[in-house]
């Protein structure tokens, strides 16, 4: 799932590729992507794009007043086309594509989502905060703003919720999925499990540090760099997260996982649990 350091970067390359183009034709491949109906697909048409940004994991693309936002969900991505075929996409349950924005000189972009599951969205507004998960969410962590005791704040609001799920909650914090809470709990050596509102104020300041430092590190190094070449980079710099069975960069212990009904998280034992593997829930009932 793309998360922020990839959708910031998405949106700068987008950014440079887009500005002053003008917007032809959005073609929805998979009805099931557009969440909106006012302002219609039709309003896009002969606007120019004026800036692509981004909100938590939302790409926004500005086009005279007219946001076309995407949420790429779980397995959605933006390709670049330098040519589009000369035939409109057909509607097709088979394919990858669900959207294709035709630009003015030729060239334009490919929404494409893989698998089965289809989550990705888009929204055709005139104020992005008109899209209901951009006006829920929570601070940009990457934002001034975010300090140490905001960060605390929310910890203690959440009581003994489990700190993985706090961070990648989008209307706690935006922008943080399942990778980047990984990295940041490794990089904090702080068990996934451990109750949001039970950090000392020295864990609180090395959490706060953490999650500056890695998220921040990736955008750093994800900036300039091609839509094509973000996946790449993000697999190749994660430490534990989609790393299970492998030997911790750090340390050497094995990576492990737990896995839950749609999703898993991967941590050090010897780094973030004292030693001790966590309790995987679903391999529990599986041996019971």
């Amino acid at each position: 799932m793309p998360e922020l350091p990839e959708v910031e970067a998405l949106a700068l390359d987008l950014k440079g590729r887009l500005d002053g183009r003008a917007i032809v034709k959005v073609h929805v491949a998979a009805f099931s992507a557009l969440k909106t109906f006012d302002p219609p697909l039709s309003a896009l048409e002969g606007t120019l794009v004026d800036d692509v940004t981004r909100h938590g994991k939302f790409l926004d693309i500005d086009a005279s007043g007219v946001h076309l936002v995407l949420h790429l969900a779980r397995a959605g991505w933006v390709r670049w086309r330098e040519e589009l075929p000369m035939v409109p996409p057909k509607p097709s349950s088979k394919s990858t594509l669900a959207v294709r924005i035709e630009l003015d000189d030729g060239t334009g972009l490919d929404v494409t989502e893989a698998g089965t599951r289809k989550s990705l969205a888009m929204y055709v507004v005139r104020d992005p905060h008109d899209v209901p998960g951009i006006a829920s969410l929570g601070p940009d962590p990457l934002e001034d703003g975010f300090t140490v005791d905001v960060l605390g704040a929310i910890l203690q609001r959440e009581g003994r919720k489990q700190v993985k799920g706090v961070l990648r909650h989008q209307g706690t914090i935006a922008g943080i999925g399942n990778a980047y809470s990984d990295e940041i709990l490794h990089a904090a050596r702080m068990s996934p499990y451990k109750p949001a509102n039970s950090l000392t104020d020295d864990e609180l300041a090395t959490l706060y540090a953490a999650l500056r430092r890695t998220v921040g590190d990736a955008v750093e190094r994800s900036r300039g760099l091609a839509a094509s070449e973000l996946k790449g980079e993000k697999k190749s710099n994660l430490a534990v997260h989609g790393r299970a069975g492998e030997a911790c960069p750090v340390c050497g212990d094995t990576v492990r996982e737990v896995s839950f009904a749609d999703s898993s998280l991967q941590y050090c034992p010897t780094c973030q649990t004292g030693g001790k593997p966590l309790a995987d829930r679903r391999m529990s009932r599986l041996l019971k």
